[in-house]
């Protein structure tokens, strides 16, 4: 489709952040992305489920262009700060019981991997007033001063031939 992301291993290829994800975790068990607790592990699907499914899509660039095209350039932001607040809603009520250091604890787990890029964008393409969402912008702080998270968000690839390969 041309939206997301592939991982090149080998002569396997995986697309779509999740399926990626996925594999990661079945390929290297040993850096595990769920918790063994079954409720923090349900949290940690429900926060992966939540931005990749009601939030992304939503304030993805090729659909807010769209909104600007089909109703008025002056709807783009509006639009994508109206989903990505709605789903930080849910967010927020979702994680105030669990969060730690991180999102389920004080461990990054896969939830961590779908909030850390959605904040960033959130604050940085789509300038959303963070002023309601508290524990989300502690995360974020907190992802801020983990190297991988640093490089990861400094590198955004833009076009459908990025490919993350593994070595």
């Amino acid at each position: 489709m041309g939206y997301v992301p592939a991982l090149v291993d080998g002569t396997t290829e995986v697309s779509d952040s999740y399926a990626i994800l996925l594999y990661l975790e079945e390929k290297f068990p040993q850096h595990a992305l769920l918790p063994q607790d079954l409720i923090k592990k349900s949290i940690n699907y429900q926060v992966a489920s939540i931005v990749s499914s009601s939030i992304q899509p939503l304030q993805n660039m090729t659909l807010v262009n769209y909104i600007g095209e089909l109703v008025s350039p002056d709807e783009k932001l509006p639009w994508a700060q109206y989903h990505i607040r709605k789903g930080f809603v849910a967010l927020e009520k979702l994680l105030a019981n669990h969060a730690g250091k991180y999102a389920t604890g004080d461990e990054i787990f896969l939830a961590d991997l779908y909030l850390a890029p959605q904040i960033d964008n959130a604050l940085n393409r789509y300038s959303v007033d963070m002023t309601d969402f508290p524990l989300l912008l502690k995360l974020n702080k907190a992802y801020s001063e983990v190297l991988s998270f640093q490089q990861i968000l400094a590198d955004k690839p833009q076009e459908p031939s990025d490919f993350i390969k593994l070595q």
